[in-house]
């Protein structure tokens, strides 16, 4: 099958009811290596176990970054190329990367307590992902509330173009203005600062959440599709009431 033919929604439920269940097994699987490993993981000589809430809160910076990115591609296919897809895969990712981000910023604050001795500054990199957390809450109201369905996903698609700007001020934050946070620690030019016996479990660990993103993400989709498919029946039914 080619991957145009993933362009009309019929088959590509059918693709979706094929692959979910090796995915869904897939990501079982990583997290439960991955959390084997977090438990042998060392605790850091400065901050004690403090640090392992790290394995949490940086797969969901990626993510919650890696959703405005699908949003963003999702956005170009619905507003330049028309795609059949493009609007159902932008709405579909929304919640998922608003809930990632909102971890990063909870964990994110549970992890500064003991490290910086409060729970929020108005650091750069954390100002820059609550933005993000409320561009997300944005495009949200966007789908949800608007009364025009079609008009809705547009000004969604608008707004995920123009938040897209936040996404490397999140990214560079740390090299641009005096933060709090440290500066890039595995991917740098030298090698990761990170050691090894933490590294490759966090690495895992992003894994695992980056399945379980594509997981949900798809069986979203699926859901929209299905449910857009149910407001169409209903629709039909009315007018010739």
């Amino acid at each position: 099958m080619a991957v145009i033919d993933l362009a009309n929604p019929t088959r590509f439920l059918a693709v979706v009811n094929r692959v979910l269940p090796w995915l869904m097994a897939a990501t079982i699987l990583a997290f439960a290596f991955g959390l084997a490993r977090v438990m042998y993981a060392p605790d850091d000589y400065q901050q004690g176990a403090t640090v392992k809430i790290m394995f949490l809160h940086v797969p969901a910076a990626w993510l919650g970054m890696m959703g405005w990115g699908v949003m963003t591609v999702a956005a170009l296919g619905t507003l330049v190329w028309r795609h059949p897809l493009a609007d159902v895969a932008g709405k579909a990712a929304a919640p998922i990367g608003a809930a990632f981000t909102f971890i990063c910023l909870v964990t994110g604050s549970l992890w500064g307590r003991p490290m910086w001795g409060t729970y929020w500054v108005w650091d750069a990199r954390l100002t820059s992902v609550l933005v993000l957390f409320l561009l997300y809450l944005g495009v949200l109201a966007l789908y949800w509330t608007a009364e025009d369905p079609g008009r809705g996903s547009r000004a969604a698609a608008i707004l995920a173009l123009v938040g897209a700007v936040n996404i490397p001020i999140i990214k560079f934050s740390v090299e641009w203005w005096n933060t709090l946070h440290q500066p890039a620690s595995i991917i740098r030019s030298g090698g990761s600062a990170i050691d090894p016996s933490i590294l490759m479990p966090l690495l895992i660990m992003a894994g695992a959440f980056t399945l379980l993103f594509f997981t949900l993400h798809l069986a979203a989709m699926r859901n929209e599709i299905l449910r857009r498919r149910v407001r169409s029946m209903r629709l039909m039914q009315a007018s010739r009431a």
